[in-house]
């Protein structure tokens, strides 16, 4: 299917690896010119930025930074003209696990600054920047997670970011870009577990990945072509024009998470005795 994006600009947080290298790929393939961020993988950012094409803008920022994010949209903006496209993929997740009581005033805000505070700085300033061109049409794509949707024990912050971003700012700026668009449109993607670089030290442990898989009705881990297809059709004003607000789950039907092994309950104390036999 033709997704009519030929000619469209598209910027690309967190570009450099995972879905975020895929949905450049796959938006470059249906003849997207692709701006490629990255924070701290510079050489992945660049080797991916020349494999798209030489034209290919590659841009650094810590989009944490108010200063930096401002400082990235004036440059894009110079080089590159109106924004049709923004995606919101850049985003942390700490491998230590830590429950709430022992979680640090430090982890928690970090984790706020790039996961949360970045989608409010850029989308800011995308919606500011299609102020000053003509144009009906304009698209941002929110990559959220699983665990806005179910919950993560041990990475509360995480969650916490993943589910502000995905439900209550994708549904606020549903209601305020065609303020500034007439037909602009906010959507969300909830990527479970992915084959991906922060995945990928993970993806030998077979016990864990079993573990993983308990609800996950198609049995196997998402590709980033998977997570990064469904993103290209939700940028399409062609197919996906009357969507906005959505929150797509792309999880192979996962039902939510398993909390525990068969081995790890203990049936005697699975629900009160007295209350079935009453």
């Amino acid at each position: 299917m033709n997704l009519d994006l030929e000619g469209k600009v598209a910027l690309i947080t967190g570009a450099s690896g995972g879905i975020g290298a895929a949905t450049a790929r796959v938006l470059a393939a249906e003849g997207v010119d692709v701006i490629v961020h990255y924070n701290s993988s510079e050489n992945r950012a660049k080797k991916l930025a020349n494999e798209i094409g030489k034209k290919t803008l590659c841009i650094k920022a810590d989009l944490s930074s108010e200063e930096q994010v401002l400082e990235m949209f004036k440059q894009i903006e110079k080089e590159k003209g109106r924004i049709d496209i923004l995606i919101c993929n850049a985003s942390i997740w700490s491998e230590e696990y830590v429950e709430i009581e022992k979680m640090t005033l430090k982890r928690w805000k970090k984790t706020m600054a790039v996961d949360l505070d970045s989608v409010f700085l850029c989308c800011r300033s995308f919606i500011q920047q299609l102020r000053k061109f003509d144009g009906e049409a304009a698209s941002i794509i929110i990559v959220g997670s699983t665990s806005a949707v179910f919950g993560e024990a041990g990475h509360a912050d995480y969650s916490t970011a993943k589910a502000a971003i995905s439900y209550g700012l994708t549904r606020s700026l549903k209601n305020e870009i065609i303020n500034v668009v007439r037909l602009g449109r906010v959507n969300a993607v909830c990527p479970g577990w992915t084959v991906s670089p922060m995945t990928e030290k993970y993806l030998d442990d077979e016990e864990g990945i079993k573990h993983v898989l308990k609800t996950v009705p198609l049995k196997k881990i998402a590709e980033a072509d998977d997570i990064a297809n469904i993103i290209a059709i939700l940028a399409s004003d062609k197919v996906s024009g009357h969507i906005s607000g959505e929150i797509i789950t792309i999880a192979g039907g996962m039902e939510g998470r398993a909390l525990h092994l068969p081995e790890e309950i203990d049936f005697s104390k699975a629900y009160k005795r007295e209350t079935r036999d009453s």
